[in-house]
């Protein structure tokens, strides 16, 4: 894997291992980016959606995120990624006097259409993959203003960027019940979910009577044993979509709680069927 081209908003990033997770599926920030190579699955709770190459997408911050992304042949998974902060946003929004209309409340994921000023914009980024040492901070600067300009020509995306609302407090249950796959810390499942870590933490307790720790461990792992004794799915394919950092972490676990490794479990099922 070649490592991030990392700059204070661009990332130019090529990957040419196997396919893969993102390690992070919290999303901190708006970020906008083009697919150069390569294609990504977004695993979501209404089905798996492809990007293939040259897709171009913006994505809202402040939601989980689980991506695959995927090498095409001898290609590698390649990325442009422009991160937009708030901090970027909320200065922009004050030197132009651009403002929203209200909160935003289309779909966290929009796919745009790469038009010919968009495919000038990350052309010009494209030599930056070889020399990124070149893309100085008053450069990086110029080219995150210069997208925002370019975003704003559709008038829906004002709301999209400036709306600089937080999360409001939500079914907990439902939320929960949709997202417990996802492998992040519980202060962001409560920043998700409009609250506090310790309101989160005793609502959680009140709705599901155990504690949040306890109760994600049980539904993955009823998941997986799902997965593995009814449709057949192998171990290493799915320990990762279900929120386990390590194989071995999650045979070690799965045994624990149905006595059997996860290999045994589904030779036992194929036996049985």
């Amino acid at each position: 894997m070649q490592p991030e081209q990392i700059n204070p908003n661009i990332i130019l990033y090529a990957c040419e291992s196997e396919t893969h997770f993102d390690h992070d599926p919290f999303v901190y920030e708006h970020y906008f980016g083009i697919i150069t190579s390569g294609s990504a699955d977004h695993y979501t709770d209404k089905g798996v959606v492809n990007y293939p190459t040259g897709s171009l997408c913006l994505i809202r911050r402040n939601q989980l995120l689980k991506v695959i992304k995927k090498p095409d042949g001898q290609k590698p998974f390649a990325t442009i990624t422009v991160f937009l902060e708030q901090k970027t946003l909320e200065k922009y929004s004050l030197e132009h006097d651009v403002k929203p209309n209200g909160i935003y409340t289309g779909e966290p994921i929009l796919i745009l259409e790469n038009d010919a000023f968009m495919k000038g914009y990350f052309e010009s980024l494209m030599p930056y993959f070889d020399q990124p040492e070149k893309l100085t901070p008053i450069l990086t600067q110029a080219k995150t203003t210069e997208v925002i300009a370019l975003l704003l020509r559709n008038p829906v995306l004002k709301n999209f960027l400036f709306d600089f609302s937080e999360p409001n407090k939500i079914d907990l249950e439902a939320y929960m019940y949709r997202h417990f796959s996802y492998n992040v810390p519980l202060v962001q499942f409560a920043k998700l979910t409009g609250r506090s870590l310790s309101s989160f933490k005793r609502d959680f307790v009140k709705i599901f009577d155990a504690t949040p720790e306890k109760w994600l461990q049980k539904q993955r792992l009823e998941q997986a044993h799902f997965l593995i004794t009814q449709k057949d799915k192998r171990p290493s394919d799915i320990y990762l979509e279900l929120g386990f950092e390590t194989l071995s972490h999650f045979s070690y676990t799965f045994k624990k709680q149905f006595g059997h490794t996860p290999t045994e479990s589904q030779n036992t099922s194929r036996v049985n069927k």
